[in-house]
């Protein structure tokens, strides 16, 4: 089995272009699952199933999504194995631009859009920075020059990424981009031991742990501050 993650800032075209990418998949024979993750509430998992997509979904609530998404990954692997999938997909809620939802040896796709900024490939981490392949959706929206300047701008942030354009709606490019998801010679079984690309964000205070009261005698735990330098200036 293939496994292969998505990721990508909230309503960047995630699950359209999933959507159409399954289709030129399912025109090679290849069966292919879906789980989905997300914090509060998802009708994706709806989407999945009208196309006949074996399909779970996944809330991570109050947690954050990374950290649900890593522990339970490994269970979410041997579903894949029990429904004798060839390719499984896993696509992350969306997250903020600190998330780091990538394993090392798996295939990592990050979704990005036009709309959302020409300097917004600077803004996001590791989500951007260590996926293999970067898809841009949206680009039907935007002018040719604008498509350009923003692909440069993601090559910057993440040079040994493959940058492609991929249209959610006419699926546009999903061929092309499905092509490069499978690959007959992988073959995963398990992700015991493997390792994430880069650390998740970090956070062990009093907030994360229910509390509500703002005031610095409410703060315990790893707290950073601001430096807002001279207080009389």
């Amino acid at each position: 089995m293939n496994l292969v993650t998505f990721s990508g800032p909230p309503s960047s075209g995630k699950t359209a272009v999933i959507l159409k990418t399954i289709e030129s998949l399912h025109d090679r024979g290849l069966k292919v699952g879906v789980v989905k993750f997300d914090c509060l509430y998802t009708d994706d998992d709806l989407l999945y199933k009208k196309v006949g997509v074996p399909v779970k979904k996944g809330l991570s609530g109050s947690l954050c999504p990374d950290h649900y998404f890593v522990s339970n990954i490994e269970e979410v692997v041997q579903w894949g194995l029990d429904k004798e999938l060839d390719l499984l997909i896993t696509e992350s809620a969306g997250l903020c631009n600190r998330c780091s939802p990538y394993i090392k040896d798996v295939k990592a796709v990050c979704v990005i859009d036009n709309l959302s900024g020409i300097n917004t490939p600077r803004k996001i981490g590791p989500m951007l920075k260590t996926a293999d392949m970067v898809v841009i959706t949206k680009g039907d929206i935007v002018s040719q020059a604008e498509r350009e300047v923003f692909a440069s701008k993601v090559n910057t942030v993440n040079p040994d990424a493959l940058v492609m354009h991929v249209n959610g709606l006419t699926g546009q490019g999903s061929f092309e981009f499905s092509t490069l998801l499978f690959d007959e010679d992988e073959d995963i079984n398990t992700v015991k031991g493997k390792k994430l690309r880069f650390s998740m964000p970090s956070a062990m205070c009093s907030y994360c742990l229910g509390e509500t009261r703002i005031g610095e005698e409410h703060q315990l735990g790893n707290v950073r501050k601001i430096d807002l330098g001279d207080s009389g200036v």
